[in-house]
């Protein structure tokens, strides 16, 4: 199972990639906020 840490990890190794388009790295960078967002607003285990 893949934990938001993890989703956050793969979200900023993809931003790394040099062959984004600008969509694809807008997309990214979207998806990297929204989870961040998730993260912080969870309660520390």
């Amino acid at each position: 199972m893949t934990t938001r840490h993890d989703q956050i990890q793969m979200l900023r190794a993809e931003l790394t990639s040099f062959h984004l388009s600008r969509r694809e790295r807008k997309q990214i960078e979207r998806e990297l906020k929204e989870a961040l967002a998730r993260c912080d607003a969870e309660p520390p285990a």
